[in-house]
């Protein structure tokens, strides 16, 4: 059976949309081998219809002498949530249609390794609320950005996680990691 790890970045005030407000930070590059960490163990990538438009043109034309991601986002096995077909092509990757918990759950529990999603806020809000998430990677930036689209939405149900893990970077941002409470 397999894990779902979810990587996101996110301000103070829990805002992930559009986060070129990071770039003000800079990248720590313990931060690069936390995230090479957490794709290390994965075997797929799921991924929002949305980010897998915004990663495919990204990430589709880089080599590892661009970026030592390249390979594993490249070469891995990448399924898309959506109710639309992507507008973009990047292989390999196969159409789950909407989200449907039960299709979620069959593809980690079919998995030998992790899943990892990154962005993709309203599949990763989906997969909170059912309960599919092992690991969630929160990479908290010391800025409160004031408006955007939250991990958390005002009117959602509480969600309890426990503390598994944290890092503090140079730059200021805190790696937190979670699991189910």
């Amino acid at each position: 059976m397999g894990t779902i790890a979810v990587h996101e970045f996110v301000s103070l005030d829990g805002v992930f949309e559009d986060p070129r407000w990071t770039f003000d930070y800079g990248f720590d590059p313990r931060m690069g081998e936390a995230i090479g960490a957490i794709t290390g163990s994965a075997r797929a990538i799921l991924l929002g219809r949305t980010t897998f438009e915004m990663f495919a043109p990204a990430w589709s034309t880089r080599t590892m002498e661009d970026d030592p991601g390249a390979p594993f986002f490249n070469e891995s096995h990448k399924y898309v949530v959506g109710s639309r077909e992507p507008k973009a092509a990047w292989s390999p990757s196969t159409r789950l249609g909407p989200y449907d918990s039960d299709v979620i759950r069959r593809l980690r529990d079919g998995m030998d390794g992790a899943i990892y999603v990154s962005g993709s806020g309203t599949l990763v809000r989906a997969l909170l609320r059912d309960g599919l998430i092992d690991d969630l990677h929160l990479f908290v930036y010391p800025v409160a950005i004031g408006k955007g689209r939250k991990l958390w939405g005002e009117d959602g149900d509480p969600t309890k996680l426990a503390l598994k893990g944290h890092e503090a970077y140079e730059n200021g941002v805190v790696h937190l990691t979670y699991g189910p409470a």
